[in-house]
């Protein structure tokens, strides 16, 4: 998490990020699981369990969540087949293992299920961070560092939860993979195989470009939103200009919905790479500013021309982000 964002910023990000997979769904996984230990049953771990499901990988789902009564709506919802009473019972005789946790929980929750982590056991997370994800593996796994094989999937809803839970969540999206170096090989094939018939583009990354990367287009975004919502809010007209408010509007703020200990833990565990992007940003308002109190219409028009153009260009070389689901 050392090296600064300026490293993905001219062709790391491109470079550093390896394809993987085939076309998405295209590869078969070579074997079914036959038990998935799901280790928080919110939105992204009830996905990856019904998405598992849906495509006929896993036998049995057995899953724990810190709140009881999570783990008990997502039995009753058939995310999950079996309520564990503790993430070590998750794990019991699972050949596959997905921690959904929050990102400050990575290495306590490694810890408390370790001694039941075998050579044979897929063990894979979806935190939106890697770098400390990494050093808590780290940590916490010692002999069973190898089957760990962190992963990073580019979906989700501004709604959290398990009630959201969507088996097709991750279709047609991409999966980030971050292997250790201790990380066996048959470990990321087996991700890699895994994830790609769930219907991902699945790419390879070291964490610190990782975590470059997704401050300026993911995390930065977030901050972005929390501030202009709350600067509009708490303005002594705001609730009267929060009712004049359009589409425009709704689509900036629509991820400051998102759930707020998940990107507590996120902004925190990636700071470094993030106050590198809000200094880029202030820089860039700066000139926005400058260019409006001086009243230059033709710089001002460039800087919107060269964003309006770049943003085609980008939206053009982007796959279609593929459709909600009902």
């Amino acid at each position: 998490m050392s090296n600064s964002a300026d490293r993905v910023g001219d062709k790391a990000a491109g470079k550093a990020a390896s394809k993987t997979g085939s076309k998405a769904g295209k590869k078969a996984v070579s074997a079914t699981f036959n038990q998935l230990g799901v280790i928080g049953c919110g939105l992204m771990g009830g996905s990856f369990a019904l998405a598992m499901k849906k495509a006929g990988l896993v036998r049995r789902v057995v899953g724990y969540s810190k709140s009881p009564s999570t783990t008990e709506t997502a039995r009753r919802m058939g995310v999950i087949d079996l309520a564990a009473e503790s993430a070590l019972l998750a794990v019991s005789g699972s050949d596959i293992v997905l921690l959904a946790v929050p990102v400050s929980a990575t290495e306590s929750t490694l810890k408390a299920i370790r001694h039941l982590i075998h050579s044979e056991v897929l063990l894979m997370d979806v935190g939106s961070t890697k770098g400390d994800v990494v050093d808590a593996a780290r940590r916490a796994l010692g002999k069973q560092l190898p089957t760990f094989v962190p992963a990073h999937p580019i979906a989700g809803k501004e709604n959290a939860g398990v009630q959201h839970a969507d088996a097709n969540l991750y279709q047609g999206r991409q999966v980030i993979l971050t292997p250790l170096e201790q990380t066996r090989p048959e470990m990321v094939q087996k991700a890699t195989d895994l994830w790609s018939a769930l219907g991902c583009q699945v790419l390879k990354m070291a964490p610190h470009n990782h975590d470059a990367a997704f401050a300026a287009v993911s995390h930065l975004p977030h901050l972005l939103a929390y501030a202009y919502f709350n600067a509009v809010s708490k303005q002594p007209s705001g609730r009267d200009f929060l009712s004049l408010a359009g589409p425009g509007f709704r689509d900036f703020t629509r991820i400051a919905a998102s759930d707020p200990t998940i990107w507590r833990d996120i902004l925190i565990a990636n700071k470094a790479e993030l106050l590198s992007q809000t200094q880029k940003f202030r820089e860039a308002l700066d000139t926005l500013e400058q260019a409006i109190q001086k009243g230059d219409n033709s710089g001002l028009e460039a800087i919107i021309r060269q964003a309006a153009e770049g943003r085609s260009q980008w939206q053009l070389s982007t796959p279609p982000v593929p459709p909600k689901s009902k």
